[in-house]
């Protein structure tokens, strides 16, 4: 089978699939296709440019297309449900957010930027408004992904953990977990309702 960008990449996210962010090197993708390194900078020239093209064909996953609101639908309810198709772009592969994070000329991050921004402003928020708006939706939701993709402590970390005396020394902190986390509640719960609190906010204000 022909070498080529889209089979290069392709194999990049099963590679990050398989292995994680840390796991994905040119000698260990060019092992995968059955080619030597160097053969790979014919389409790809760097590390860099290899973890763009893997961001890019994450969030193509979520975002085939980009669609303004639908006329009478609330801007609220279209960014929320923008940041939610965010984040199972990034859920669906291991180091999703840390790919996204790494991924600084990411065209679709922009496109998708752009489509938010201008569809607030043709809403009739100030441009200003709007990417503060945008802004602070998009690094919520890399950011609470990527602290899901963490993962738990190390159990060897927690060994002589004072859990006691870490409650006696944070009541409230960690009553507000032990409130919140009840019965029937998740983490996309939590989600919602900190994604509630960022896009309602401004327009409450």
């Amino acid at each position: 089978m022909a070498l080529d960008r889209q089979r290069i990449v392709t194999e990049a996210v099963a590679l990050l699939d398989a292995e994680g962010l840390e796991g994905v090197t040119t000698r260990k993708l060019a092992a995968r296709l059955g080619v030597q390194s160097p053969t790979l900078y014919w389409h790809i020239p760097n590390k860099a440019a290899l973890v763009t093209a893997i961001a890019e064909a994450i969030l193509e996953e979520q975002f085939p297309e980009l669609t303004p609101p639908e006329p009478g639908e609330r801007w609220q309810d279209w960014l929320r449900g923008l940041a939610e198709r965010l984040r199972r772009a990034l859920l669906a592969h291991p180091d999703g957010a840390r790919v996204i994070s790494a991924s600084q000329l990411s065209l679709k991050m922009a496109a998708i930027s752009e489509l938010a921004m201008s569809s607030l402003v043709r809403c009739g928020l100030p441009l200003r408004q709007s990417r503060l708006i945008v802004m602070t939706v998009e690094r919520f939701t890399i950011g609470f992904v990527l602290e899901e993709q963490a993962g738990r402590p190390d159990p060897e970390a927690l060994k002589g953990f004072d859990m006691a005396t870490y409650t006696e020394a944070f009541p409230t902190v960690m009553a507000a977990v032990t409130d919140y986390f009840q019965p029937g509640l998740t983490v996309d719960d939590l989600f919602r309702e900190c994604l509630e609190l960022v896009i309602e906010g401004p327009a409450v204000r």
